[in-house]
Formats: C-alpha cells, sequence, structure tokens
C-alpha cells in the first residue's frame, strides 16, 4: 500500500515579504508569464490558481526573497582563479538597490488552523514517487527524493506536484489542504509554506510592516547571502 501524503499545520505565525501596500496580496494576473505562472517554484502550471509564499522564519523570508541577487557561481569561480592585486581587482559585492526596501514590506499572519501537505516527509516523498511516476521519467529522473523537489529545475515537475496536491491532498476531515509545506533550498533550518489561492489566514497579525535597513533579519539574510545594501 501506498503511503498517503502528509499533512501538517504551522506552530506559530507565518511571515511574508511583498510589495507594498500589503505583504499579503497575490500577485495579479497580468504578471503571470507565457506558461501561466509567475516562475516560482509550487506555481500551478495551469494557470488556475495562485500561491502565496512565506515562510515560518522571518529571516528566512528575507533569504527567500533577497537571494536572486547574489552574483552568479560561474563569475565567482573565474574571478577566484585571478590573482587579487591592482589589474585583477576582487569582485565588488553583490548590491541590493535601496529603493527595493520603499518598494518592499513585511507581514505576518496567524495560519495554525490551516491544513497543508509536508511534501518533504518521507511517506509524502514515497506517495509522490508513485503516483507521479510517468512524470519523473518525462523530466528525464530515475527517482525522487527530498533534494528533487528542492532543485530550481526542473521547475516544471515542482509545480506539477503542486497540482496534484492541490487537486488530490485531503485533511483528516477530508478537505482539500490549503497549502504546501516544503524546506528551503537555502537551508534546512528554514521551513517555508506555500498557501493555495482560496484558503484564509486565521488573522493577518501585520499587513506591510516597512523594511528598515537595520532590521536585524534583514541584515542577518544580507550577509548569510553575501549581499551589501546600495
Amino acid at each position: 500500500m501506498t503511503p498517503a501524503l502528509q499533512v501538517v499545520r504551522p506552530a506559530g505565525p507565518l511571515h511574508r515579504v511583498g510589495r507594498v501596500p500589503d505583504a499579503w496580496a497575490l500577485a495579479p494576473w497580468t504578471y503571470a508569464g507565457p506558461d501561466n505562472t509567475f516562475g516560482n517554484r509550487y506555481d500551478d502550471p495551469q494557470g488556475e490558481y495562485r500561491v502565496l509564499y512565506a515562510a515560518a522564519q522571518r529571516r528566512g523570508a528575507f533569504m527567500e526573497t533577497l537571494a536572486r541577487f547574489r552574483p552568479d557561481v560561474h563569475l565567482i569561480a573565474e574571478l577566484q582563479a585571478i590573482e587579487d592585486d591592482e589589474t585583477f581587482p576582487t569582485l565588488p559585492p553583490a548590491v541590493v538597490p535601496r529603493e527595493w526596501l520603499e518598494t518592499r514590506c513585511v507581514g505576518e499572519a496567524s495560519a495554525t488552523s490551516l491544513d497543508f501537505a509536508d511534501i518533504s516527509h518521507s511517506e509524502s516523498l514515497a506517495h509522490l514517487r508513485h503516483h507521479l511516476a510517468a512524470r519523473l521519467v518525462h523530466y528525464g529522473l530515475d527517482d525522487l527524493d527530498a533534494g528533487d523537489i528542492r532543485k530550481r529545475t526542473p521547475r516544471a515537475l515542482t509545480q506539477e506536484v503542486s497540482r496534484y496536491v492541490f487537486e488530490r491532498a485531503e485533511s483528516e476531515d477530508g478537505e482539500p489542504v490549503d497549502g504546501i509545506r516544503y524546506r528551503s533550498r537555502l537551508g534546512d533550518e528554514l521551513e517555508n509554506w506555500g498557501i493555495f489561492e482560496g484558503s484564509e489566514l486565521d488573522e493577518i497579525l501585520e499587513e506591510a510592516e516597512p523594511i528598515e535597513a537595520g532590521d536585524p533579519d534583514f541584515v542577518s539574510a544580507l550577509t548569510t547571502l553575501g549581499l551589501t545594501l546600495s
């Protein structure tokens, strides 16, 4: 018998970095690409529902949002091979434009009554491996493990996982789940939650907290990612 998808609930508040004036607002469909997604890991490949991405740790919300500013590893490798002298100076730090702070805000919400499919759980992985076997073969994979669902590519596969969970996963009460819980690719200690459109948060505790340059979680994320603020 194939194991079932495991369902969990957040133990505490969730955090999200979004655009002003409301961190919890869904992106307009007009921003979706030709494939009907927004290019995110667990977007709906059929373009019927949107996903709000949040984190259990406030620092984690910053990490996920700022990771795109990191320098390309190929450039880092090339410069590491060059002698550090006046002719070949060290790569300047990757920069987050200060204007970014003006267009982003932080939100906090309670979602402890919502049910999420924990796709990182061993039984959930076994379930997905069985039921999505044909899709794994389609994407050139000979297996499915925790590393596969955390990779950036093929993103189409993780989006199909989202669709499968949206259509098939149920809570103990037999109701559709509200989203997906998954570990961040940036570190095992970071816990992320994707909330399906149509699911209602228990309470929005903070809608749009301004981000200050000296915010401890923001600064910690910058430091970890090797970024500086312009």
